[in-house]
């Protein structure tokens, strides 16, 4: 009974040490439609135990987070692997310089408390869809210049919506994500984390509320 007993325990350490703590910190980009719990269902399929913790606002940019200070507080009491920030598809220089600057302070402190800095990469509105270069531009500067991991979902994005199959990644607004879209971000994100998970593995069953049949393919041929 004992060994029994030992047994579940060790398994259930293993399943806690291999977890995956992240904080996603950003504005309605990333709460719409939950983007987090997204994530976190995408990976139980693969058996991995994501947790996730969200700091979002509307309209917030990382400067904005950074000046309100709970960012500095949540990444110095709860151990976070990584901490992935958004904002604004930030095209424009005042955008670039923002992503650029105010990651670099919270590369500094993530560094302090062993956390991974992550950026996601957004995607402009349907409105500025011309800005697209410079929205993945600047984002990769970014990561390059703050020694910071990037998720590149704007880069997914364009690609989908290139080849104008299945359900758009716009929501009604033409700004933020769709379910589709969100879903997108999510495997992204997941993909960057577990790089070597298939994604083909991956039941079409498990994630249709949030895609279609055609657009589940499309994404998962151009992020795995």
């Amino acid at each position: 009974m004992k060994k029994h007993f030992l047994f579940l325990f060790l398994i259930a350490l293993s399943f806690q040490i291999h977890a995956q703590k992240l904080l996603l910190v950003g504005n309605s980009l990333t709460y719409t439609n939950d983007l987090p719990s997204i994530l976190e269902q995408i990976a139980t399929v693969y058996g991995k135990n994501i947790e996730t913790e969200m700091l979002c606002y509307p309209n917030y940019a990382i400067v904005d987070h950074l000046a309100e200070g709970k960012i500095q507080q949540m990444i110095a009491a709860n151990n976070y692997d990584y901490v992935i920030v958004q904002q604004g598809p930030s095209s424009q220089e005042e955008g670039r310089k923002m992503l650029i600057d105010a990651g670099k302070q919270l590369s500094v402190f993530t560094k302090k408390h062993n956390s991974i800095l992550a950026y996601y990469m957004v995607w402009p509105s349907k409105r500025y869809y011309f800005t697209f270069d410079k929205v993945i531009a600047n984002h990769i500067e970014a990561a390059q210049k703050n020694n910071a991991l990037l998720f590149p979902v704007g880069t997914y994005w364009r690609q989908y919506e290139a080849q104008q199959k299945g359900t758009s990644l716009y929501g009604a607004d033409q700004f933020h994500p769709s379910k589709t879209g969100s879903f997108l971000a999510a495997v992204t994100i997941f993909k960057k984390i577990f790089p070597n998970e298939d994604l083909n593995e991956l039941s079409f069953e498990k994630v249709k509320k949030w895609v279609n049949k055609k657009s589940f393919k499309t994404i998962l041929k151009l992020v795995n």
